[in-house]
């Protein structure tokens, strides 16, 4: 059933960039108020400003999602605000090409600490509050196509994705009887500063991902927020924003070894099929 989206309250994460800003920014031309929230001050100000250029009131909270407290301040300031919300976009998040093997412990479970643990606690601590209330309510995390396939150099991060898409998958079965809807987002390369930043395109002067992928799979993240204010409306377990990834992510499920040859073809600027020494010399990427 479709549902008007004109005064809902939308608390949206990472929206110093990318498909976190494009999304807030959507949801504000949809007639949603917003609650936002960035590590960067200067760009989720400056986020804060279009979106109430558009007319909709706007609450910015800066601060990190893994750090102790955030999730209920961030949800304690949209109560203050507007006294409910409405619907919760988890997105936050950040990559890194390198080898699985690169990896030290400490990154490795940092990188499940921003992507996944963070994302959990915060739908888990919304979905608590909208059934303590007897609201119906949307929750989403941005997970990714490679949640169904990954990629050599992004082990870590598609592990993270994969998280991701089986919790929403779990608790949308649980909560659906609640009327509490929950997705998850599966965007593929995105043209932002995401896959630049991750292969540190600047310093190693490698190309990143979305220099070389398949032109299908190269979207603007505007397309990818209109994908979610749509299933905002008419709400859905997956979003996905192209049909050739999810098809392929299908293909590449059933077939691994076709799998093995697409990536061999359209993926040796990886890092990870790249020598050593070069492949060493990657960093991980910000979180918005």
């Amino acid at each position: 059933m479709s549902a008007p989206l004109e005064g809902r309250v939308f608390v949206v994460t990472g929206v110093s960039s990318g498909i976190g800003r494009s999304t807030a920014i959507e949801a504000a031309r949809a007639g949603m108020d917003l609650v936002i929230t960035g590590r960067r001050a200067d760009r989720l100000a400056e986020a804060a400003k279009v979106i109430e250029s558009l007319g909709r009131r706007v609450v910015s909270v800066v601060g990190d999602v893994t750090d102790e407290g955030f999730t209920e301040r961030l949800l304690d300031e949209a109560d203050r605000a507007f006294g409910r919300f409405d619907a919760v976009f988890a997105n936050a998040g950040y990559g890194a090409e390198r080898r699985v093997l690169d990896f030290s412990e400490t990154e490795f479970r940092r990188m499940f600490e921003v992507n996944f643990f963070a994302s959990a606690h915060l739908i888990r601590d919304a979905a608590r509050r909208l059934l303590a209330a007897r609201r119906p309510g949307h929750l989403l995390m941005c997970s990714s196509c490679v949640a169904r396939f990954t990629l050599p150099g992004y082990g870590p991060y598609s592990a993270t994705k994969a998280a991701q898409a089986m919790l929403c998958r779990s608790m949308r079965y649980e909560l659906k009887e609640h009327g509490i809807e929950v997705s998850s987002v599966h965007p593929v390369t995105t043209t932002t500063e995401f896959f630049e930043v991750a292969a540190d395109t600047k310093r190693t002067g490698r190309p990143s991902v979305a220099e070389h992928a398949p032109s299908y799979f190269v979207q603007p993240p505007e397309r990818v927020a209109r994908a979610v204010v749509r299933c905002l409306v008419r709400p859905r377990a997956e979003v996905w924003t192209s049909f050739s990834a999810r098809l392929g992510a299908a293909i590449f499920t059933a077939f691994p070894s076709i799998a093995d040859l697409f990536l061999a073809r359209h993926l040796r600027y990886i890092p990870a099929c790249a020598p050593p020494d070069e492949s060493s010399k990657s960093r991980t990427s910000p979180q918005s």
